[in-house]
């Protein structure tokens, strides 16, 4: 039924191509409409319910006292040789000045007043940690409310203010906080036109003509311009994480120039066999278009499995990201078949530079176009054969190789960059540099314990007392009480960074040591917040909830794929093989992240620990990547088994008549994911480069390698299923019955014989 419906909507939208332009012209503007109107900017909230830094932050936010917003810290340290110290009045006099000027900004509830704490003589401010011990850093904390009362207009005018500030005083003043991490634009723009200029290249030289390599691009751009909108118009009704869209523009772009790749292949084949272009169109969205439909289904049912984390965010930034998927899968068998029957028949040949291309050596390079239906799969033929001839050493070495590259998971220690990570062009890393110089690296991540004494009027000094003997503690700051609510908090600053392992030790060590001691046994209790807090709470609630999502995409994956290919080990096979690549591709992020190995080479300045919640997300993303060439290589190898009979020669078939199409595919992602890996923030870079590795290695030792030799050696026990479970299963979207027409093209025009039974009994 698939399959019939697909060719259908192929066919329809071939034949009329311009409506269906114009109607998808129509819904992008209207959804461009929609975004301006009423959408909203990505804003990330790294909160989760039932967490202790989340109990915190409603206990704050009971209290009153401000310290539940945003937060910002301008730092400043005086310009020239006459005015070192901030105990110089000009200094001082400009700080003054730069502090007015902050708390007239818009929705601003106070700031630090480090020059007035200099009134008081310099040991005083730094007492209160508002100027460092030699004079010359001052931090005005500046204090803002809730996220959902603010905006990134609010950081503009932050922004903006400093700028002015820069060219009128003798100061140099850069800037940081939590109100930069929420608000900032994440990376793109340039990132994604570097990937659509790679893929439309590979495009090129994979099918030698400009129109059929500006296909896949512009189905690509009109999807993502969608997607991104639709992603807006969500900002509006909820908290979009900031890199939702740049994780969007990767996945999006690489998986819609890809199903493109794979549906315009099979135009092409119907092409060179004579068909009119509208009846190739319908063909090839019925073929290639029912993989496309279940690898794409798989990718959106993968993402959305991330719920199960209970992390609000990552269940938001999975639902947008899915959004740009299935648009893409929609694109993929309405607008493109649009596309080729507006194209007509020039997409049958290639153009003038691409026959130039393929024929530089008639004698020796001289070839048929694969895109067109030829057979220039020679050279995979001979080495899928070769492979097939000794799958035992190929299997044993391919798999010890991935799990080589997987050991460096056993080191995998998550966390979330800091700002010391950015790059030093970035004022929050500047600002950073200079907090740690001159107070430590501690106050670059304050912890927030908020206490309810419920009737025990001494368990704030004994708190007070008990966190600051603790040995990774540096400081605390003066404690705030709420008078209505006896509800009390203190800032204190941890000796580490945000980062370090250590600071994750000391909050654990408050929350089952230091704080327990202090309240003993009566009603009160306190819970440690504050981003670090936060961030680190998310990190071990994602660790604690990856193993149920991966046994969850793993029943999934192993019963649809069954469901489509009548087998049991073939599913078995793909899991595994899937696992494989994914952990290499863990590995080979704390190789270079933790470990520093060639991190120079996309820009990475120092070691950091593995984003706590992209482990998580890549799992998902990459296992639903991966069915797109497995599904697209074993429905070609499963076409051959019953077009023939023979396994080893639907292996070398299946796998040399998918491979330069898989290869391109795979480059164009690779080339479209790398290109974000060299983006400023790192959690972009981690995206982007394991999202390009785990494609790289499973387009390659993967599937020109391990799955060969695994078939081989399963033989035609890869087509097993037990005959109750036949009957049980329902008709899977690559069976026989259910390719109607599409799939019957290769028989009915060969006269081939009738293929043989799908199931082995």
């Amino acid at each position: 039924m698939l399959s019939k419906a697909l060719l259908r909507l192929g066919a329809s939208a071939a034949r009329h191509p311009w409506r269906v332009i114009a109607a998808w012209l129509v819904a992008a503007a209207l959804v461009v409409l929609a975004a301006v109107a009423f959408g909203g900017r990505t804003a990330d909230s790294m909160t989760a319910p039932g967490l202790d830094s989340q109990r915190a932050a409603e206990l704050i936010e009971r209290a009153g006292t401000g310290q539940e917003g945003m937060t910002a810290q301008v730092v400043v340290t005086p310009l020239g040789d006459g005015a070192t110290f901030f105990d110089d009045d000009g200094a001082r006099g400009a700080l003054t000045r730069l502090e007015a000027e902050v708390r007239r900004l818009p929705h601003v509830l106070g700031a630090s007043d480090p020059a007035g704490a200099l009134d008081g003589g310099r040991e005083t401010a730094v007492r209160g940690g508002l100027v460092s011990a030699d004079g010359r850093i001052a931090v005005v904390r500046v204090q803002y409310p809730d996220q959902s009362r603010l905006s990134a207009e609010d950081l503009d005018a932050l922004v903006a203010l400093g700028d002015r500030l820069r060219a009128e005083l003798p100061l140099r003043v850069e800037m940081g906080g939590n109100l930069f991490y929420a608000f900032s634009d994440p990376d793109g723009g340039v990132s994604e036109l570097i990937g659509l200029l790679a893929a439309a290249a590979i495009l090129f030289l994979a099918f030698g003509s400009l129109v059929a390599a500006a296909l896949p691009i512009g189905m690509a751009v009109f999807g993502l311009t969608v997607g991104v909108a639709t992603m807006t118009v969500l900002a509006g009704v909820t908290d979009v994480p900031a890199f939702a869209p740049v994780l969007g523009s990767m996945v999006g772009l690489g998986v819609g120039i890809d199903y493109a790749l794979f549906v315009l292949a099979r135009h092409r084949e119907y092409l060179a066999r004579g068909l009119d272009p509208r009846e190739a169109a319908g063909r090839a969205v019925a073929t290639a278009g029912r993989p496309v439909v279940f690898a794409g289904g798989t990718v959106v049912v993968s993402i959305l499995g991330l719920a199960v984390a209970n992390v609000p965010f990552m269940t938001v930034g999975g639902l947008a990201v899915s959004i740009v998927v299935l648009i893409m899968v929609v694109a993929s068998v309405t607008l493109l078949p649009a596309f080729l029957g507006a194209a007509g028949p020039r997409l049958a040949r290639a153009g003038r530079i691409g026959r130039a291309l393929r024929t530089r050596k008639p004698g020796r390079l001289a070839r048929r176009d694969p895109a067109a239906g030829g057979t220039d799969a020679d050279g995979w033929r001979r080495w899928i054969g070769h492979v097939g001839r000794h799958p035992v050493p190929y299997a044993v070495g391919a798999a010890g190789l991935l799990l080589t590259a997987t050991l460096p998971v056993l080191g995998l220690r998550v966390g979330l960059p800091d700002d010391g990570s950015l790059p030093h062009s970035r004022t929050e890393r500047r600002a950073y540099d200079l907090v740690a110089e001159g107070f430590g690296p501690g106050t670059n991540g304050p912890l927030v314990i908020a206490a309810d004494p419920s009737g025990d009027p001494g368990v704030v000094d004994r708190l007070v007392a008990t966190v600051a003997a603790d040995p990774g503690i540096a400081s605390v700051a003066p404690t705030r009480v709420d008078r209505a609510t006896g509800i009390a908090t203190l800032v204190v600053f941890p000796t580490t960074s945000p980062q370090d392992k250590a600071t994750a030790d000391t909050i654990v060590r408050l929350r089952t040591d230091v704080l327990p001691t202090a309240i003993g046994s009566g009603p009160a209790r306190a819970h440690v917040g504050g981003a670090a807090a936060s961030l680190s709470d998310v990190g071990r609630r994602t660790s604690e909830r990856l193993p149920a999502l991966v046994a969850a995409v793993l029943a999934m994956s192993f019963l649809l794929l069954m469901l489509v290919f009548r087998s049991v080990l073939v599913p078995l096979k793909a899991v595994l093989l899937n696992l494989l690549s994914i952990g290499a591709a863990y590995g080979i992020m704390v190789a270079v992240f933790q470990w520093g190995w060639g991190g120079a080479l996309i820009g990475l300045e120092a070691t950091v620990p593995i984003v706590s919640f992209i482990p998580m997300f890549l799992f998902a993303i990459l296992f639903g990547l991966s069915m797109d060439y497995e599904v697209f290589l074993l429905s070609r190898v499963r076409e051959e088994y019953l077009r023939t009979g023979d396994n080893r020669t639907a292996i070398v078939e299946g796998v040399s008549r998918t491979a330069r199409i898989i290869t391109s595919a795979a480059l164009i992602m690779v080339a479209v994911f790398l290109s974000f890996a060299v983006a400023e923030d790192p959690s972009t870079k981690m995206f982007g480069l394991g999202l390009a590795t785990a494609i790289l290695i499973d387009a390659t030792v993967v599937r020109m390698v391990l799955v060969p030799a695994t078939m081989t050696l399963l033989g035609r026990t890869n087509w097993w299923l037990p005959k109750w479970l036949d009957r049980l299963l329902p008709r899977g979207p690559v069976d026989t019955d259910d390719t109607g027409e599409a799939d019957d093209t290769d028989a009915e025009s060969t006269g081939e014989a009738p293929r043989p039974p799908l199931v082995d009994r």
